[in-house]
């Protein structure tokens, strides 16, 4: 029987009870019993970790364990439990370099934001690197290449990728599945005897979308180890509402505000919803935007947990009870006994007690404007100059949208399509129609832009019209681009004498920011130059490049085909 088919299920009549440590936990879930002791923690450091599996992010959960690594890089990794090397991937951003172990359990751990690899493993990853022409790649490892055993040395700890320090990320993952496991659920001895701390809670009148109002914060106090709304019993305007809360967790010994475990909702003693970060699946992560208020955080908030599953949200993380959507039903002048509990991975737990009292008098709900988009089904939006379409399952609640539009100053229109408060689950087709010289289609993109962020697409030409995707709303225009990228060598110049040097340093810059090729030639040979980060491209001296006078040509392309070649001669 594989992790999957032991996923986490709903017990609909009795609860399960866990003991941890001293407390005893009334649950209304459960989860695979996964072995303890078969993985070793995989850095050679204290164990410490600067952030939990689930935590939350822009667009997404924390997909597994940040270990500390005492905030230096080049400390030693070490494989959590006995395998064979099943993956490598090599990329600017997201893991950066990152290993991938398959075990005999059915289960691989992955190690990322990586320096350099135990030497055989490295050299079989240049020589696949040079055979592809690519520093990228993402390669499958036959099974017999590379066996390891539980507390092999495989690679140096760093700050690769998208990380913004030193540290390892870790996770434990169903091999079949990519089902991705808490893994502290695996026994990892990280002591923890500190309970969450709640810091807010906020109410939502759910006759409404949560999308077309605010919350309602609600100040705690907290007496006697239970948190209470600080003005006492919660008096509300409506028949419906919903909760959200935000809480952290931390370790013994550590001030990291670390993400929760596990939350329930209880009214009038009954379990009405909750959510556990048990496991997620890579193609439920950005349902994140859905179990957050989204709109709140986007205004610069704090992050604000649902206790209620939103309409068009997948059920990834929730744990259905009696209502599955969360939403408190109230009577006039009835009040109803609300308990929110929040865990930790160790059994540590922090309450909120409160009532509801509904006065029976409503308040009035506004008149919106704008075209109602719905979940559960395509939204179309089509008007003569720009169309764009959202996909099933890309809304999570109801909205109005609002459109507006102007002229951006290379005298083509600028599309305000609504704001990026209200998030959209994937990518999505927009479409604007305009009249650029037939000899330019191919250098047209497409901006997106919202405050200071921007984000730009080579846009397709079809019959008048120039098509991108994009997933997230905001103000959208074409531009044609003919610039080239400019490429700046740093620290390097052409006829100089490179013996000296370590490493040759490129910048790019590009007025769309894409950058699609980068191709370094030494003596007419592909030379492997790295782009961690994406800021620059560097080429650390090594075997490729021996001793005695070169010539290095640099060709660089922008997502248009804008091209830029440089040449340098020098001595080394």
């Amino acid at each position: 029987m594989t992790y999957m088919m032991l996923k986490k299920k709903l017990l609909y009549i009795c609860l399960l009870c866990f003991c941890c440590k001293e407390y005893a936990i009334a649950q209304s879930f459960s989860w695979p019993a996964y072995p303890k002791n078969y993985f070793v923690w995989p850095v050679r450091a204290t164990r410490a970790l600067a952030a939990n599996f689930g935590e939350l992010r822009s667009n997404h959960y924390h997909m597994g364990l940040d270990c500390k690594t005492e905030r230096r890089e080049n400390l030693p990794i070490l494989a959590s439990a006995a395998g064979h090397v099943s993956r490598v991937k090599i990329e600017k951003f997201g893991f950066g370099r990152a290993i991938y172990i398959d075990h005999p359990n059915g289960l691989t751990t992955v190690y990322a934001h990586l320096n350099d690899f135990y030497p055989e493993l490295e050299k079989y990853v240049t020589e696949q690197q040079y055979r592809l022409q690519s520093w990228a790649v993402s390669l499958d490892i036959p099974a017999g290449l590379f066996p390891v055993k539980q507390g092999d040395f495989i690679a140096y700890s760093g700050n690769t990728g998208g990380s913004q320090g030193p540290h390892l990320h870790f996770e434990i993952r169903d091999t079949k599945a990519e089902k991705v496991l808490n893994p502290l659920l695996f026994g990892f001895p990280v002591e923890d005897r500190v309970p969450p701390d709640i810091l807010r809670l906020a109410l939502y009148d759910r006759r409404l979308s949560t999308y077309e109002q605010s919350p309602r914060i609600i100040a705690l106090s907290k007496k006697a180890g239970v948190y209470y709304p600080a003005a006492g019993k919660m008096v509300v305007n409506s028949d419906r509402v919903s909760l959200a809360f935000t809480a952290y967790d931390r370790y013994s010994g550590s001030t990291n505000q670390n993400g929760i475990f596990a939350a329930e909702l209880w009214v009038d003693g009954r379990l009405m919803s909750g959510f556990i970060m048990d496991s997620i699946g890579y193609d439920e992560t950005r349902y994140l935007n859905a179990h957050i208020d989204h709109a709140f955080r986007k205004k610069g908030g704090a992050y604000l947990e649902h206790l209620s599953l939103l309409p068009g949200s997948a059920k990834g993380i929730y744990v259905l009870g009696d209502r599955p959507d969360g939403i408190i039903t109230l009577e006039p002048n009835q009040p109803r006994k609300i308990v929110v509990k929040v865990y930790d991975a160790n059994g540590n737990a922090s309450t909120i007690e409160s009532e509801l009292l509904f006065t029976g008098k409503t308040s009035a709900v506004p008149e919106k404007t704008g075209v109602l988009f719905r979940p559960g089904v395509a939204n179309v939006f089509d008007r003569d100059d720009i169309s764009f379409y959202l996909p099933e399952q890309h809304v999570y609640d109801s909205f109005r949208f609002v459109y507006a539009k102007t002229l951006g100053p290379n005298g083509q229109p600028v599309h305000q399509l609504h704001n990026p408060e209200v998030p959209v689950h994937g990518y999505f087709p927009i479409r604007i129609k305009a009249d650029f010289p037939l000899t330019d289609t191919g250098k047209v993109v497409m901006k997106r832009s919202y405050g200071s962020s921007e984000d730009f697409r080579k846009a397709t030409f079809n019959n008048g019209w120039y098509g991108a995707s994009f997933r997230e709303f905001g103000r959208f225009e074409l531009m044609l681009d003919k610039e080239p990228p400019v490429v700046t060598p740093i620290g390097f110049r052409d006829g100089m004498n490179a013996a000296g040097l370590k490493r040759i340093v490129f910048g790019v810059a590009d007025n769309s920011e894409e950058i699609a090729v980068f191709r370094a030639l030494l003596d007419g040979r592909w030379l492997r130059f790295s782009n961690d980060k994406g800021k620059r491209f560097v080429y650390t001296f090594d075997e490729y490049c021996i001793e005695g006078p070169h010539e290095l040509r640099i060709i660089v392309e922008d997502q248009v085909g804008n091209r830029t070649e440089k040449t340098y001669r020098f001595t080394r």
